[in-house]
């Protein structure tokens, strides 16, 4: 199911290399990164609270997890300059 929010596949190809995973044990992500990117979108565009993501989102946890590593890093402040 798609939101208004989401990234269209041009706009992701233009960020996509930004968000490549840090996963030290190389193991494969079970959500894929542009849904990650598209849920933190839908949440800051709606104002909705990280705990009450519609239930169509990965986990709120799995987001906010990868929200708060991309911020520490300035993933976002890279991705749109």
């Amino acid at each position: 199911m798609g939101y208004p929010s989401d990234l269209t596949d041009a706009e992701w190809a233009l960020i996509e290399q930004h968000f490549q995973p840090r996963d030290r044990r190389g193991s494969a992500s079970l959500h894929p990164r542009k849904r990650i990117v598209d849920t933190i979108l839908y949440g800051v565009k709606s104002g909705c609270q990280w705990r009450m993501l519609p239930n169509d989102f990965p986990p709120w946890q799995t987001v906010y997890d990868h929200f708060s590593r991309w911020n520490k890093r300035a993933v976002w402040e890279a991705a749109v300059d």
